[in-house]
Order: structure tokens, then C-alpha cells, then sequence
């Protein structure tokens, strides 16, 4: 009797001219209105509880995608500016008319895919495209930086080694889990310099240079590995082939680039 009185009391004052305050204030200090209507109609309000939910992740998929694309537009106008260094090694024609640059961690095994990815790029657009490897170590990642250390170090005695160094690491990346001992195995492979090799990668010359390239990272907003430019287009991701195609046509488009 009382659950028909208190529902006859929602339907009046919801029907009336009254404020929602007194609805809200009826239904808290009645709150059994609300949990005996879904006992006794449990299947109604878990359907609308769904497409509520539904409708809610669809708006939200079309703002994020709305956003990413005016981001996407913004940057194909106003491209990113990665510093090139004066003393910058790259993989492929330097003066080539795209330029691919890496934001990673050796310790990644996202990055070990984006690996992949570049060098199926470098073959398809080969002598077209040029390809630059910036750090990004992340801190839950122990074997990151001293692998960084170590390929700076490396490339001090040789641009070449240090990307023999590079592949090596990606191409057997769970064995970098063996820490110094599967760095030095791998340098040694490569007959550098070890004692230079090592005191270089603890020099305060290459931790400015692995650090330079994080905070350039972080200005871009690359939060995770691997992030990429191309040809300043941000791709946050290890996206396949295919996704930088899509960037290189519309680039061509565009009138960025002659290819």
C-alpha cells in the first residue's frame, strides 16, 4: 500500500508545475520508489542501462575522432619541428624528401614491431626516405636507457656500428633481459673500442643527448613508445606500413612532397 501511495506522490509531482529539487528530494528520502521499480522491471532497466552506455561510448568514439582529425589537419598545416642535429646519423639518403623520425625504447616490445615497420618503409621508398632514431627509454623499462647509453656510445666511434648495434638489439630483444652482459656481447661483436665504448656511454656528453631527445619527445606530447614524425605528422603508435602509406599520398596531395 505504501509503494502505490509513494509512486501515486512521483507521478503527481512529476506531472505538476514543481521543481525538480522536490522530485530529487522525494525520491531520497524514498529511495525503495527507485529499487522496487527496477525489481520489478529488472530487464527494462538494464536495457536502458545498456543504451545509455552504448550511446554514451558512440558520443565519445565521434568527439575523439572529431579531435583527432582536426589534430591530424592541424599538423599536415603547422608541422611538427624535430630538431636534426648537425651531427645527426641517418639511416638512408639524408637528403631525401621524407624524413621518418623515431621517438623509442630499445626495451619496447611495441617498438621492436615499429621496428618492422621502418624497414619496410626504407625498402619501399628507398633512396626517397630518410630515417633518424631518437630516444625515448621509459622508466619501467631497466634495460632502456643503458641500451640508449650504450648505441650512443657506439655511434661516437661509428655512425654504421651503431646501427648494426640497433637492429641487433630489436631483432633479439628478449635477450636485452640479460642486461650488460647481452650489451657488451653485442658491442664486442661489432670490434669497437670497449673501454672508450664504456666510458662514453657513463659520459655526461651522451646523458644530454639521450635527455635532449626525451624532452623533445615530451614536447610533442609522445608519452609511450614508439611515437614517429613523418615529415612532422605525429603517429603515436606502432602502426603498420600501410598507415604512413595513407601519410605519404596525402602528403603528396598536398603538394608537401614530390615523389
Amino acid at each position: 500500500m505504501k509503494r502505490m501511495m509513494l509512486l501515486a506522490a512521483v507521478l503527481v509531482v512529476a506531472s505538476a508545475c514543481t521543481s525538480k529539487d522536490d522530485l530529487k528530494k522525494m525520491i531520497k528520502e524514498n529511495p525503495e520508489i527507485i529499487t522496487e521499480a527496477i525489481e520489478a522491471n529488472p530487464n527494462k532497466f538494464i536495457d536502458a542501462l545498456n543504451n545509455a552506455v552504448k550511446a554514451a561510448q558512440e558520443g565519445e568514439g565521434k568527439r575523439r575522432e572529431e579531435e583527432e582529425k582536426k589534430a591530424l589537419e592541424e599538423s599536415f598545416n603547422n608541422p611538427l619541428q624535430a630538431e636534426i642535429r648537425s651531427d645527426e646519423s641517418f639511416r638512408g639518403n639524408k637528403d631525401a624528401p621524407i624524413t621518418l623520425v623515431e621517438y623509442s625504447d630499445f626495451e619496447c616490445p611495441f617498438c621492436s614491431r615499429g621496428y618492422g615497420t621502418v624497414m619496410e618503409l626504407m625498402k619501399k621508398y628507398e633512396g626517397k626516405i630518410r630515417f633518424v632514431y631518437k630516444h625515448l627509454p621509459l622508466s619501467f623499462h631497466p634495460q632502456a636507457m643503458p641500451a640508449a647509453q650504450y648505441y650512443e656510445a657506439i655511434r661516437l666511434q661509428s655512425p654504421e656500428k651503431a646501427w648494426e648495434f640497433h637492429d641487433a638489439i630489436y631483432k633479439n630483444q628478449r635477450a636485452l633481459q640479460n642486461g650488460e652482459s647481452f650489451l657488451k656481447a653485442e658491442a664486442k661483436k661489432l670490434k669497437v673500442d670497449m673501454a672508450k665504448l664504456e666510458k662514453d656511454a657513463k659520459s655526461e656528453a651522451v646523458q644530454k643527448r639521450i635527455d635532449a631527445d626525451m624532452a623533445e619527445a615530451a614536447k610533442f606530447g609522445f608519452q609511450g613508445t614508439p611515437g614517429f614524425l613523418l615529415n612532422g605528422v605525429p603517429v603515436k603508435g606502432a602502426y603498420p606500413t600501410s598507415h604512413f602509406d595513407g601519410l605519404i599520398e596525402e602528403l603528396k596531395k598536398r603538394g608537401k612532397i614530390n615523389i
